[in-house]
C-alpha cells in the first residue's frame, strides 16, 4: 500500500472537488484513502463538526486532504442558537489537534490567466509571493464571549509562538521577508515585530527583511504585487491578505493551502469555501484542489516530482483554454477535471 490519506469532503461542492482530486491521485500512484465527516456533514451525523475519531485518522495518517466546510443551513442553526455546534470548529480543532501553527499559501498567478485578475496584467505579471501565516494563535483562538450588549475578541501571542512562525517564513524565503503587523497600535503587533527582528538579526540575517502595517499591506499587494516573496503575519491579518492575494490569480478557485507542524501529518485545502449556491451543478472549479494535492505531494508526502507535474498539467489545461465559471468559461467539475489528466 501506498501512503495513506484522510480526505474529508465536507460540505458544499466539497465531495463533487473530492472525487475530482481523488482521479487525479489514482493517476499518480498508489494511495490508501480514508475517508470521514467533518463540518456540516459531522454535526448533521454526530452533533459535532469534528469527532475524536476522526481527530486520531487524522493524526495517524501521512497527510489529510480537506474540501470545504459550512453553508446556510448550519449559519441559520447559529443565529437562533448561539451554542450551536458551527462547521468552522472542525477546521480549527484540526489545527490545533495536528499542531498545526504553519498556513502556507501561494499565489503565483497562471500566465493564460492574467486577464481575469480584476488588476491590469502589467501590475500582476510577474508575482509569485507565499503568504505565510501563524495559524494557532491570536484571537481566532482568544478567549471571547458576551456580557449584556459587550462582546470581547482577545488577542494573545506568546514569543514562542511567534518565534517558530518566524523561521518558517525565514527559511520559505528567496529573495526577502515582508513581516506584516499592527504595531503602532496593538502591544500583540509589537511583541510580534520585536520578535522577528530579533530573530532575524540572530538567525537569519542573510534573509533581507522590512515590516509594513497591515493597511499599508493591504494597499502594497494590490499596487505592487510582484515585489512580494514572502509575506509573514499573524492569524487574523492573513486569514485577510491571502484572500487578498488570491484575486490576483484571478478567481478564489485557483488558490490552495498547506497548513503544516513541527512533526506529522500536515493539512492540505483549496482556500475557497463550500459554495452551497452551485453544490450538486456541476461547475465547482476543482483547480484549487489539484493545486492542493500538488502542495500535499510536495509538502507532505516528499513526491516533488509528481507535484510539479500536477501544477504543470493546470498550467497547460489553462494555457489550452479550460475555463470554469468562475474564470469567465463554461467548463465543468468533469470537463476540468478530463482537461488536466490528459495534460499529466
Amino acid at each position: 500500500m501506498g501512503p495513506r490519506i484522510v480526505i474529508l469532503p465536507g460540505d458544499g461542492i466539497g465531495p463533487e472537488i473530492t472525487a475530482a482530486a481523488r482521479e487525479l491521485l489514482d493517476r499518480l500512484g498508489s494511495f490508501e484513502y480514508e475517508e470521514h465527516l467533518i463540518g456540516g456533514a459531522s454535526i448533521d451525523a454526530h452533533g459535532t463538526a469534528l469527532t475524536d475519531e476522526v481527530l486520531i485518522a487524522c493524526r495517524t495518517s501521512d497527510a489529510v486532504l480537506l474540501a470545504a466546510v459550512g453553508g446556510p443551513k448550519w449559519d441559520a442553526a447559529v443565529a437562533e442558537d448561539r451554542a450551536a455546534p458551527r462547521p468552522e470548529q472542525g477546521l480549527l480543532g484540526l489545527r490545533k489537534g495536528l499542531g498545526l501553527f504553519a498556513n502556507l499559501r501561494p499565489v503565483r498567478p497562471s500566465h493564460a490567466l492574467l486577464d481575469a485578475s480584476p488588476l491590469k496584467r502589467e501590475r500582476i505579471e510577474g508575482t509569485d509571493l507565499l503568504v505565510v501565516r501563524e495559524l494557532t494563535g491570536g484571537i481566532y483562538f482568544g478567549v471571547s464571549g458576551r456580557d449584556g450588549d459587550t462582546a470581547h475578541d482577545d488577542c494573545a501571542y506568546s514569543v514562542a509562538e511567534i518565534e517558530r512562525i518566524a523561521r518558517v517564513g525565514f527559511r520559505s524565503a528567496r529573495t526577502g521577508d515582508t513581516s506584516v503587523d499592527k504595531a503602532n497600535v496593538l502591544e500583540t503587533s509589537r511583541l510580534w515585530r520585536e520578535t522577528v527582528t530579533r530573530i532575524h538579526e540572530a538567525e537569519f540575517s542573510n534573509v533581507p527583511l522590512d515590516h509594513l502595517l497591515v493597511d499599508n499591506a493591504a494597499m502594497q499587494l494590490v499596487s505592487r504585487p510582484a515585489d512580494f516573496d514572502v509575506i509573514l503575519t499573524e492569524n487574523l491579518f492573513g486569514d485577510i491578505l491571502s484572500d487578498e492575494a488570491a484575486m490576483l490569480t484571478g478567481s478564489l478557485g485557483m488558490l490552495p493551502s498547506a497548513s503544516l507542524g513541527a512533526s506529522g501529518a500536515g493539512l492540505f485545502e483549496p482556500v475557497h469555501g463550500s459554495a452551497p449556491d452551485i453544490a450538486g451543478t456541476g461547475r465547482a472549479n476543482p483547480l484549487a484542489m489539484f493545486g492542493s494535492v500538488a502542495l500535499m505531494l510536495r509538502h507532505g508526502l516528499g513526491m516533488e516530482s509528481a507535484a510539479t507535474g500536477v501544477e504543470s498539467a493546470i498550467d497547460r489545461a489553462l494555457e489550452d483554454g479550460l475555463r470554469t465559471a468562475d474564470l469567465g468559461g463554461e467548463a465543468t467539475t468533469e470537463e476540468a477535471t478530463r482537461a488536466v489528466l490528459a495534460n499529466l
